[in-house]
């Protein structure tokens, strides 16, 4: 069974006049999300159909509406959903571990990723997938290096001469 509904008889009071005093259409549907439920006696998705948004954004509403420091004006804070929830290393210390592999990198020897992602392994005190690794190299600009589709000193005309004189079939020595 579903918790009685409390009204707020302030809350209510200071809806009404931002309906009235409302100049956009956010703070209008802020003050509408509050209004509604406790004047019509409308449930969460009754509220969202009537003001053409979705059940969830009425709570948020709501919630924005009771925090507000303006009356009648929706929380103008927008919640910063982006980011690096789960990283296991800030910007600053993966700089700070692929100081060393830069200094070989720039030294002009090549980076292998299995070592890279054990030594990760091991700083984190935990497994680490190989998407892991890469997705860090990415993230600080560095790229594969992938070697060319042909060799810079091969001749076209010497490998079509060896097609031609090379023979179909081995016979048994």
């Amino acid at each position: 069974m579903a918790r009685p509904r409390r009204i707020d008889i302030k809350l209510v009071t200071r809806s009404r006049k931002a309906v009235a005093q409302a100049t956009n259409v956010k703070e209008l549907r802020a003050a509408q999300a509050v209004l509604l439920p406790a004047m019509m006696g409308a449930t969460l998705t009754e509220t969202a159909i009537l003001l053409g948004v979705g059940r969830a954004t009425v709570a948020r509403l709501q919630a924005g509406f009771r925090q507000s420091p303006r009356p009648g004006a929706a929380s103008d804070q927008r919640r910063n959903w982006g980011g690096r929830r789960n990283a296991l290393l800030t910007v600053a210390e993966e700089e700070e571990f692929l100081a060393p592999w830069l200094e070989r990198a720039r030294a002009g020897g090549m980076l292998v990723v299995s070592p890279l992602r054990a030594a990760l392994a091991q700083q984190l005190g935990k497994p680490v997938k190989a998407s892991v690794v890469y997705r860090l190299l990415a993230r600080h600009g560095w790229r594969k290096v992938a070697p060319d589709t042909r060799h810079p000193k091969s001749d076209p005309q010497v490998q079509e001469e060896w097609k031609k004189n090379f023979r179909k079939r081995w016979q048994p020595s």
